[in-house]
């Protein structure tokens, strides 16, 4: 079975909303990402099941416009991610970010949008935070699609002639 396991919430403030969720629901912080701690871009909290990421998002991925707060997209780990891209496009599902779109430092997971204009991350990567199809807790950090050679920023493969 597939579970859903990260949360996606855009945000003007990451900092002040994480603070807001930590005080208010005793969520542990796991790390922050951008060029300055006080002030980041991003925020990652988890509440020992789930990962909440919290985003000050640079590019419109949903068509909301940058200024857009609230709910952004959900995550579900799978077992196979190319089994279930393929069923999902077969079905006419939209891909919205692909792997050719995976920034440099993100986690490996491509993004599609369901009914209602939903947009959902599917990965066999289990998020920061959250735990995993096999019941075992994710670190704190894991590889980025690109240290996994599953972006197109990853390094170059050498072909064997």
């Amino acid at each position: 079975m597939h579970k859903i396991r990260h949360i996606a919430i855009s945000s003007q403030d990451p900092a002040k909303s994480a603070e807001f969720y930590k005080k208010h629901f005793g969520w542990r912080e796991i790390s922050r990402g951008g060029k300055d701690r006080a002030n980041p871009t991003g925020v990652l909290l988890s509440d020992g099941s789930i990962n909440v990421t919290i985003l000050k998002f640079a590019s419109d991925q949903i068509n909301k416009g940058l200024d857009y707060e609230g709910f952004h997209h959900w995550g579900v780990v799978v077992d196979d991610v190319e089994g279930m891209a393929k069923q999902l496009e077969a079905d006419g599902v939209a891909l919205c970010v692909g792997e050719d779109q995976i920034p440099p430092g993100a986690q490996y997971e491509i993004k599609f949008q369901g009914p209602d204009d939903m947009v959902f991350d599917i990965t066999d990567v289990t998020w920061p935070g959250s735990v995993g199809l096999d019941g075992v807790a994710a670190p704190d950090k894991v590889p980025s699609a690109r240290e996994q050679n599953r972006s197109r920023f990853a390094p170059k493969k050498e072909t064997v002639a």
